[in-house]
């Protein structure tokens, strides 16, 4: 199944919360939450008054899926990959989402969504460690260096977002230099450190079945 393309607002109304798909939408009164509560999509829902262990650990996988945009394959191979880690897995498997370039792209303010920060990266707009990147699900290391393309920084977006950089802070496991338009990981984040609403052991039990 290829990557979602309909309306985002939908797959927030599905989990019933809100996954902040939309930038600046999902803060305002036009969010389809704010709108329409818990109403699920479709005609003819009929909600069932007990909602199975499976269903509960299914419907947090599929709401980490989508927060990040990662498609089924890539996110059950990013689990894998947390498995073989000394860690919590849990823990290790929002850190290797977070570690993303396009989710850094997003926590360091460059773009006002990961679908937009996705797009950014993909048209050639950031270099890692002085070369090009385009693609979005690369896994930075600590000591990565990320700016933006030269080209880039004269045009009237990354102006603006240079103006609303100056006033903003990043996260803490991220340095940002607003002024030269680059950026550097600092170290992989702790949980603590991660302020996605995710309940990660469910998503560690659905594929522990």
């Amino acid at each position: 199944m290829g990557r979602y393309t309909g309306p985002v607002c939908r797959l927030c109304r599905r989990e019933g919360v809100k996954l902040f798909l939309k930038s600046l939408r999902c803060d305002s009164p036009k969010c389809a939450i704010e709108r329409r509560g818990d109403q699920q999509p479709g005609m003819h829902i009929v909600k069932r008054r007990k909602t199975s262990d499976y269903a509960t650990q299914l419907r947090e996988k599929q709401k980490a899926r989508r927060i990040y945009g990662v498609l089924e394959r890539q996110f059950r191979r990013y689990f894998s990959e947390a498995t073989k880690s000394t860690g919590v897995t849990g823990a290790a498997l929002l850190q290797l989402l977070e570690m993303r370039l396009d989710n850094i792209v997003y926590r360091l303010g460059f773009a006002t969504s990961r679908k937009q920060a996705r797009q950014l990266v993909l048209h050639g707009h950031f270099t890692v460690n002085g070369a090009k990147a385009t693609v979005p699900s690369y896994v930075l290391k600590p000591g990565a260096q990320i700016a933006v393309v030269p080209d880039s920084r004269s045009s009237a977006y990354f102006q603006q977002v240079a103006k609303e950089l100056a006033h903003r802070k990043p996260v803490e496991w991220l340095s940002l230099d607003a002024a030269n338009f680059s950026a550097s990981v600092l170290n992989p984040p702790s949980r603590q450190q991660i302020d996605t609403a995710l309940k990660e052991q469910l998503i560690v039990e659905y594929y522990s079945r």
